[in-house]
């Protein structure tokens, strides 16, 4: 959620993120609405204050008496009017996208993203052909989506034998690896109320329509754990000396894929439900540019310990999402297809996702401010074990374990 006084002052701005975004909001309604409520407002504040002096000089005098029941039933009946002013309003407020940094580079989709930099070299395999995941998982009994389809319908998976032992070491790879930088470690909850979920700011685009919601309860199961930990500290005024706080968090995550039709329908690359690690961070604004770094120099360092090619994006304004004032994403080298996919994300969400649920920290002066929010995956977990897999298959339908994974679980190669 965007400031009002920022709107006010900034409206070319803001009508400019709206485009560069793609996101299609009358900003001129937005501050007609603005403006008709601050009016009707200061009618109603006059007409109180009016009412209170009657009522404090006439309560033995008829006429004033009278008089000040008019002016009660006239504030009354300004009142529904005022109240639908505020429900517009903020329903447009929460539909505006979060402005984008400056030297974000502008483009209508992901076509616009720019590749910063390719680390590793992509694996040439000395066989003829090398296996695609699913192939290995089926012979070396580690993947299992018939059996999930039966069950649970298409896009499950049964993750068997070496290969969740292999998600356990993934797990403790990145909580060693995120300590020394301080993070704290959380199993978060994986339903989170109506209002929590929509305080991320996702929900006003598509992505409600990924999410699932019990209405019964008013509950949604998160997307991502980046849910419910940026909304843990929500309505809370957090200690200047305790930022940043960084949080690192498990997590089973539930999508519909409803926007995927047709796209990694096979295999377990595109699941409803799957397990990752996210980090969150809550920092002073000045602070967030350098946070973001953190959390980009983190995941950089995860992939180069288990040596995967891979290549860092810098995400275009129409790539970008509302929350998000700058992002980058990670995409890991998958040798069946030939080419990169997404395995991480991080983003510098401002102040966006604070003023929405309320969070905000007392500096040294003793002046309260927003914090700013900020993610970063570790590792989502399915699509790490299938990097893994393909690129460090062998000639004999094995897999070589990571040597940085290989003390965590216990064995050296799947075969």
């Amino acid at each position: 959620m965007l400031d009002i006084n920022f709107i006010r002052e900034n409206p070319k701005k803001v009508k400019e993120a709206c485009e560069k975004k793609n996101v299609k909001i009358d900003v001129d309604r937005v501050l007609a609405l603005d403006k008709g409520k601050r009016e009707l407002m200061t009618e109603m504040e006059a007409l109180k204050a009016e009412q209170n002096k009657i009522s404090r000089g006439g309560k033995d005098n008829n006429v004033l008496i009278t008089q000040a029941k008019e002016i009660k039933g006239k504030i009354k009946s300004m009142a529904p009017e005022l109240e639908k002013i505020e429900t517009e309003l903020k329903n447009l407020l929460l539909q505006l996208p979060n402005i984008p940094f400056e030297d974000v580079p502008v483009g209508k989709d992901d076509s616009g993203n720019i590749v910063l930099r390719k680390v590793g070299h992509t694996p040439k395999f000395l066989f003829h052909k090398p296996k695609d995941y699913m192939e290995l998982g089926k012979v070396l009994d580690l993947i299992d989506t018939e059996r999930a389809a039966k069950v649970s319908g298409s896009r499950f998976g049964y993750i068997k034998n070496e290969l969740p032992l292999l998600e356990f070491a993934l797990i403790n790879l990145v909580m060693d690896t995120v300590k020394k930088e301080g993070f704290v470690p959380v199993i978060p909850p994986v339903m989170v109320k109506d209002q929590m979920a929509r305080g991320t700011g996702y929900f006003e685009a598509t992505d409600e329509k990924e999410a699932y919601y019990f209405p019964e309860d008013k509950m949604y199961l998160v997307g991502t754990s980046e849910q419910s930990l940026v909304a843990m500290h929500t309505d809370e005024i957090l200690n200047e000396k305790d930022l940043p706080l960084r949080y690192v968090a498990f997590s089973t995550c539930f999508r519909r894929e409803a926007g995927s039709y047709g796209k990694d329908t096979k295999g377990i690359l595109r699941v409803h439900q799957f397990d990752k690690l996210e980090m969150v961070v809550f920092s002073k604004p000045e602070d967030s540019g350098d946070e973001h770094k953190l959390l980009l120099s983190v995941e950089e360092k995860l992939m180069k310990a288990l040596g995967l090619p891979y290549q860092v994006i810098n995400i275009c304004t129409g790539d970008l999402g509302r929350p998000a004032a700058r992002k980058y994403d990670i995409e890991a080298w998958l040798p069946s297809e030939k080419k990169y996919r997404e395995t991480h994300s991080t983003s510098n969400c401002t102040d966006f996702q604070a003023r929405r649920l309320n969070i905000r920290y007392r500096d040294k002066s003793g002046k309260v401010n927003f914090v700013h929010t900020l993610n970063g995956t570790a590792f989502a977990i399915g699509r790490i074990l299938i990097m893994i897999m393909e690129n460090y298959q062998q000639k004999d339908g094995s897999i070589k374990v990571p040597k940085v994974l290989q003390k965590y679980c216990g064995f050296k190669v799947i075969k």
